[in-house]
């Protein structure tokens, strides 16, 4: 599970059978789904950043103006 900081929303991804999922992370634990964006199972781990920046980059802002890994 990737951790990542997507212009200060608290996301997660994951590899499963050769295909990425992306999750919405809350304060508490919980853990939703977002089917919403299809990660390209060819993307490599490296390119996730910046495919989530690309996706989200209309939320960034001056106190968030990045998508930041915060742990793997």
């Amino acid at each position: 599970m990737i951790r990542v900081n997507v212009f200060g929303r608290s996301m997660s991804v994951r590899r499963v059978d050769g295909e990425w999922q992306l999750f919405n992370e809350s304060q508490t634990g919980m853990r939703s789904r977002v089917y919403e964006v299809v990660i390209p199972p060819e993307l490599a781990e490296d390119q996730l950043l910046s495919y989530l920046d690309d996706i989200y980059h209309e939320q960034a802002s001056a106190q968030h103006p990045e998508v930041r890994l915060e742990s793997k």
